[in-house]
């Protein structure tokens, strides 16, 4: 059998590799424009980690996994920060200021409910309850008792639009059951503490905001509030009382996350070694222990520190249930009582 052959014109090899070398470059090209463009990241957070988290974000920019990562940040009051999450805001991060909060997103399915399963059960600093005080502390408060004394005033913000109002109104319930009070005489406790409420603005920071202007004569307050305040030039003085709560501050990513994995490298970042320092040096109480031990003497311990998961209080969902429920709660009824909001 006679096999035939068809030749076909070859291209010289000087001009191949011309061709392969062009090839390359324009695949290279296209990568470096991926890269440039690079991810951007929606963060969605409640007001008073504003500095801080400027602060941990420009530092992890800097790394390896940061690099031409950008950022949009809306900041606010934590309870309507979760609903505008709820209803359309892009947010690929929230950090907010209970688990409460972070639950509505759970519930609206933007968010895992197996959020606090992750390291350090999903908080990423924390804080106590303080009061805030005049010059020279002259109403002499020192515990919660003195909060209902005759002619004090205290500011704090509205419960159904800021996450710092629920650690309060929590807060001043613990307390009484640490000092030994029944349910029914710690909730008549906080009842008597909000006919001494003068002011109930709508988040954490506007509050500080009306006391600095001179309303009240007490602001009951976070201490990373109080710092931060103080860091920005503001001369406010701060007691701790012996019986406050541990302040758990959230932070998730979204399910519908433009890039989950940014996101957890971000959240990753945030409760490493160098993001734990600058929460310190902000205010915070770092969860790492080993950096939290560096800051002994600027977070001192108190004996009576209690947490929202304690039985007397029963987690979040209990708490909402039983204080924050907009029809039934203890919190709606007591406004009511008083002629205060009952909404956010």
């Amino acid at each position: 059998m006679r096999v035939s052959y068809v030749a076909f014109p070859t291209m010289p090899m000087n001009k191949a590799r011309k061709v392969t070398l062009l090839a390359a470059v324009v695949a290279a090209l296209a990568t470096a424009a991926v890269a440039t463009a690079g991810t951007s990241l929606s963060l969605v957070a409640y007001s008073t980690p504003k500095t801080v988290m400027g602060k941990i974000i420009q530092a992890w920019q800097q790394t390896p996994d940061g690099k031409n990562v950008s950022f949009s940040q809306s900041y606010g009051a934590s309870t309507d920060q979760a609903r505008a999450v709820g209803q359309g805001l892009k947010a690929d991060i929230v950090f907010l200021s209970t688990g409460d909060d972070v639950n509505l997103l759970v519930d609206d399915g933007l968010v895992d409910s197996t959020w606090n399963r992750q390291s350090y059960d999903g908080i990423a600093a924390d804080t106590v309850v303080v009061f805030a005080v005049r010059d020279g502390n002259p109403k002499h408060i020192k515990g919660w008792n003195d909060l209902i004394k005759p002619g004090v005033q205290v500011v704090t913000p509205n419960p159904f639009s800021s996450g710092s109002a629920k650690w309060n109104v929590l807060a001043a319930y613990g307390a009484q059951r640490r000092l030994g009070k029944t349910d029914r005489q710690a909730t008549a406790y906080v009842t008597k503490l909000f006919q001494h409420v003068v002011a109930q603005d709508s988040s954490g920071r506007n509050a500080t905001n009306t006391f600095l202007a001179g309303k009240g004569d007490v602001l009951i307050t976070y201490e990373s509030e109080a710092i931060n305040s103080r860091l920005n030039g503001q001369d406010i003085q701060y007691v701790i009382p012996r019986q406050s709560m541990l302040i758990e501050l959230p932070i998730a990513v979204t399910k519908n996350a433009s890039d989950a994995g940014k996101a957890n490298q971000l959240i990753r970042y945030v409760k490493g070694d160098t993001a734990q320092n600058l929460f310190a040096q902000y205010g915070f109480r770092p969860v790492v222990k080993s950096v939290l031990a560096k800051y002994g003497k600027q977070y001192p311990a108190r004996p009576g520190i209690f947490k929202v998961d304690d039985k007397m209080i029963g987690g979040w969902r209990n708490a909402d249930r039983v204080w924050f429920d907009p029809n039934k709660g203890r919190m709606v009824q007591i406004e009511r009582a008083i002629g205060g909001p009952s909404s956010g």
